[in-house]
């Protein structure tokens, strides 16, 4: 008698995270959670990436316990201040202005809930990017080009945002997008999925 493999959900609204899974041919639904991701007092950008992650796993887990459910969510930080999603093209360029010339890192959370799991298993993937100088013309231009209010540090890498970096470090590029695929492959696996 076979087993059959369990659903995977994608706890996010996010097009740039979903294609990325897309990448590693997975195929899943998607349910955006609704999740307040206001930082708790003194919650440090990579505390505050794993858990909402967490949340955002844990609240569709709880309405779908027989699947297996990715939750991301991405925090940026220059400087010790928080970079999240921008909301509007005025507060996208004053976080740009602030990015300018700066080393910014960029904590990608990730938590997979499946049936396999005791407990919810997550990761952590740090990206840090060095900005180049940038002047308030050019950051014109790119808020205008490119519809970044709701992009965490106001930076689409995969997109026209390559343009504003003179480096990106990490171990894992997916990450910066969104969804740090070597991590999610692996906990997909021990989840019970056959991947390439």
């Amino acid at each position: 008698m076979s087993v059959s493999t369990p659903p995977v959900i994608l706890a996010s609204s996010s097009i740039w995270r979903a294609r990325l899974l897309e990448q590693i041919n997975v195929s899943f639904e998607t349910i955006s959670p609704d999740v307040d991701e206001t930082p708790a007092p003194d919650e440090s950008p990579d505390a505050l990436a794993l858990r909402l992650a967490r949340d955002k796993a844990a609240k569709i887990a709880a309405s779908r316990p027989e699947a297996i459910v990715i939750g991301s969510d991405q925090v940026a930080h220059v400087d010790g201040r928080l970079l999240g999603k921008p909301g509007t093209a005025a507060r996208a360029r004053e976080q740009l202005r602030m990015q300018s010339g700066q080393r910014v890192e960029f904590h990608t959370g990730l938590c997979v809930c499946a049936p396999a799991f005791d407990t919810p298993r997550t990761h952590l993937e740090t990206v840090t990017t060095r900005f180049r100088t940038l002047d308030d013309a050019e950051i014109a231009r790119y808020v205008a080009a490119e519809d970044v209010t709701a992009t965490a540090g106001s930076l689409k890498s995969e997109g026209l945002g390559i343009t504003l970096v003179e480096a990106i470090e990490s171990r894992d590029p997916s990450a910066l997008v969104g969804l740090p695929l070597i991590a999610t492959r692996r906990l997909l696996v021990d989840a019970g999925l056959t991947l390439p």
